[in-house]
């Protein structure tokens, strides 16, 4: 093999090798993301709720809570994990389960996030209801006070076909 012909074949092999790992990279930033962008900055209540340790404006009003910072106490295989609360909604697989909830008056309920992409918990447009979350990272809460009799339809607004319903007696 002459010298020209040498320093063509090493002219193509590192075209090619920048354009595999162009084309991995594009693939690795794909993947594992959620298309939904992270929100910015600090969680911020909205109307009617408070961040811990502030006064509510409507009855106890909702709180967010960041995830805690402990490691996972995720079950291993063969233990299930403990029944949930009657006052709580869990957030997994894109899904608010359970997707009715009945409480009494005056329960705070909470919803805990186990998803890793974001998701919220929001009083169904035109609906005037209470709830209105900032974006719930993996493991934050939210929580609120419902004291008011009444049927409260809630959804996602980044995943809008996540649906559910908190019923609340006397």
């Amino acid at each position: 093999m002459n010298a020209n012909a040498s320093v063509l074949v090493r002219r193509s092999r590192t075209c090619l090798a920048v354009v595999a790992v162009a084309g991995a990279l594009g693939l690795l930033s794909a993947c594992g993301g959620s298309s939904h962008p992270k929100p910015p900055g600090a969680l911020s209540p909205g109307t009617g709720q408070t961040l811990p340790g502030t006064p509510g404006a409507s009855g106890t009003g909702g709180t967010v809570s960041p995830p805690p910072i402990t490691p996972s106490t995720s079950p291993t295989a063969g233990q299930s994990s403990a029944p949930a609360a009657a006052n709580a909604v869990t957030i997994k697989n894109f899904a608010f389960s359970p997707a009715k909830l009945t409480v009494k008056a005056g329960t705070k309920v909470t919803w805990t996030n186990t998803d890793p992409d974001t998701h919220t918990v929001t009083s169904k447009q035109g609906s005037g209801g209470p709830l209105k979350s900032a974006g719930l990272a993996t493991n934050a809460t939210y929580s609120y006070t419902f004291t008011k009799p009444g049927t409260y339809a809630y959804y996602c607004t980044i995943h809008p076909f996540m649906t559910a319903t908190v019923e609340v007696t006397p």
